[in-house]
């Protein structure tokens, strides 16, 4: 039920709070991560940077803007709602767009920015790192075009957090987000009250969904006379609602479908990471066959994994490889058209080779969903992906889980194959690309950086290309090696060295096979 809740008799007081920067407010391209802790106790850190983003939009475009809020659920979204609501009004704010329950997977919220043409957003997540009071939280802010801020954006942010002096805040202003409809403030000293709409967390984006594939097909897949099975793990993120009510609600998959989709502040205590390791349960249930296809999702729902029948694993770089070679499978595609592909460094050149074969242009562009926003918006590509289980398309600007999903469902429904044959026939067709990834935690920083170091000098040698390494029985060849550069040919800006690593290398070697370092 929608309701207007009326303004406040006397008008909310705005007050200008006196503060000091903090070093440490670099956001990526991911945002800014810390312990929740940072965020929840540390003196004006979380005002600080959300100060730090309003003072980055130019006034004259941030008065009376549209801008959009949601997060993944976790430990301290609310409060920091709270929060953000009170500065967005101080500084000018004259609608905000709030997910339900505070909740808005960072698909939704890329979509709802576009639709309702605001400034921009703010995301309250730390992706699929673990929630929970001892757990991870960050705060993400996207532009008009629904992406990631670019980075002369982010840079400026951080820029204005280093010499950040106060912030402007409305200490009185409570907004109930469990009441959808609209609520206005009415402030002093503005002319126009704020307006504080809580919007229905699925439906703009469900909506959008059912432009960009046959829900039709899909559910007479899902539920019509010989349906598959299908086990869906939300990992008690974002996703869960999404789930209900797109594949169970309105394609008709049995609840028994969908699991772990309650949101939850520290997601049941596991590491909402769509992977082999930390979706277990959902790999588990798969092993014996009872499902014809699994996928999971991490906790903002803008990351997943495909699972065949017997938990047969599709690698990221081989599902972005597949839905490339079956892009016309999806409706919006044999409308549209597809105008190129592109990929970050660290993936695998499955990509590449459908790409030749099709003789549509493809980009490798750095780690981070910025970069293939720039290509999506210049009209340079429609289809992009990444290693780090990230897939979407050109109808937003972020990865996007379950866009993947119903991606692979429409190539299902429309080559009647299982995933295993479907994974199988594409590797016969364009042979097989391996590849592997291997992670590092809690190491020690001089001993990363001397290897770094010992590995650039390495490549550095122009003998190390062509050198051959025996493994087993098989003879391997370094074709290329490289640290990766990147000008982008949008607008012709350079990116050095744009990964969580000091620096990423790639190594490609003869019969298809990159390995990365």
């Amino acid at each position: 039920m929608f309701c207007l809740i009326a303004m406040e008799n006397s008008p909310l007081q705005v007050l200008t709070v006196a503060t000091a920067p903090y070093p440490d407010q670099r956001p990526s391209s991911s945002g800014l991560r810390k312990k929740v802790s940072v965020f929840q106790f540390k003196r004006s850190y979380l005002h600080n940077f959300i100060q730090s983003i309003f003072s980055s939009i130019d006034l004259r475009d941030r008065q009376g803007s549209t801008m959009v809020v949601g997060g993944d659920g976790r430990f301290f979204n609310r409060a920091a709602i709270e929060v953000i609501v009170q500065m967005a009004a101080a500084n000018g704010v004259g609608r905000l767009i709030i997910g339900h329950h505070g909740i808005m997977s960072t698909p939704a919220v890329s979509c709802v920015i576009r639709k309702y043409k605001a400034i921009g957003g703010i995301i309250l997540t730390a992706s699929h790192n673990p929630g929970g009071p001892d757990g991870d939280f960050g705060i993400k802010f996207n532009t008009a075009n629904g992406g990631p801020a670019s980075e002369a954006v982010t840079s400026k942010i951080f820029q204005i957090s280093r010499t950040l002096e106060k912030f402007a805040i409305c200490p009185g202003l409570r907004v109930d987000l469990e009441t959808l409809g609209k609520q206005a403030f009415d402030l002093e000293n503005k002319f126009k009250p704020l307006t504080v709409e809580i919007v229905d967390s699925v439906e703009s984006y469900a909506n959008l969904l059912r432009n960009i594939f046959d829900f039709a097909a899909l559910k007479d897949l899902l539920s019509g006379e010989n349906p598959i099975r299908v086990r869906i793990d939300a990992m008690h993120g974002v996703l869960g609602p999404y789930v209900k009510r797109i594949l169970c609600k309105e394609l008709g998959c049995p609840a028994i479908s969908a699991i772990n989709c309650v949101p939850m502040e520290d997601f049941g205590g596991q590491h909402p990471d769509p992977n082999l390791t930390d979706a277990a349960e959902l790999v588990d249930s798969m092993r014996d066959g009872s499902f014809d296809f699994g996928a999971a999702f991490d906790g903002d729902g803008d990351r997943n994994m495909i699972l065949g029948k017997h938990g047969f694993f599709v690698t990221p770089s081989d599902s972005l490889a597949v839905i490339a070679d079956n892009i016309f499978c999806i409706p919006y595609f044999q409308h549209s058209g597809v105008r190129g592909f592109a990929r970050s460094m660290p993936t695998s050149t499955a990509l590449d080779r459908v790409a030749k074969a099709t003789k549509i242009e493809i980009y490798e562009t750095p780690a981070g969903w910025k970069f293939f926003g720039n290509l999506m918006d210049a009209g340079l590509v429609s289809l992009c992906g990444e290693e780090s289980f990230g897939t979407g398309g050109d109808h937003i600007r972020e990865k996007d889980g379950l866009w993947a999903v119903l991606a692979w469902l429409s190539i299902i429904s429309t080559r009647r194959r299982s995933v295993e044959d479907i994974v199988k026939d594409h590797w016969l067709k364009y042979g097989r690309n391996y590849f592997t990834r291997y992670d590092y935690q809690n190491v020690d920083l001089d001993a990363v950086c001397d290897m770094m170091e010992d590995l650039e000098i390495m490549i550095a040698d122009k003998t190390f290309v062509k050198q051959r390494f025996a493994v087993k029985d098989k003879i391997f060849q370094v074709e290329k090696a490289d640290n990766f550069e990147y000008t982008d040919p949008v607008d012709s800006s350079i990116s050095r060295n744009q990964v969580h690593m000091p620096s990423y290398y790639s190594f490609f070697f003869g019969g298809g096979q990159k390995m990365i370092y």
